[in-house]
């Protein structure tokens, strides 16, 4: 199973990006939705997520409310960030994941798509 992320590039700051994840497995089968970053020297962090049943409960880091939403299309099978206000320290590698549910939980991650904050 392969993510497929899209939509990063190079953007000024208090500029805005929307990422997008392509995830070819059924959504009654995830129970985490998320899209994580890592800048460079940096740990990976999660930034927003989607869980539960319905993917509706949403947890983002404090430093980003208000910024940064987290949405799943599910006619489109995908999981999108729209990122607003984007600052300097915004960049970085942005990945998608998703999380299947149950006993036999397995893990995916997209390939990474670069997000730079630079004027």
């Amino acid at each position: 199973v392969q993510l497929q992320a899209s939509g990063g590039g190079l953007v000024q700051p208090g500029g805005s990006l929307r990422l997008s994840c392509a995830v070819p497995i059924s959504f009654y089968s995830i129970n985490v939705m998320a899209w994580q970053r890592q800048a460079p020297g940096k740990q990976r962090e999660t930034v927003p997520s989607l869980s539960g049943l319905t993917l509706q409960a949403t947890s983002y880091l404090d430093s980003l409310q208000g910024r940064f939403t987290i949405s799943k299309n599910d006619a489109k099978q995908t999981v999108d960030l729209q990122m607003n206000s984007l600052k300097p320290e915004d960049t970085a590698v942005y990945y998608c994941y998703v999380q299947t549910a149950g006993p036999s939980s397995v893990s995916y991650w997209g390939q990474g798509t670069l997000v730079t904050v630079s004027s």
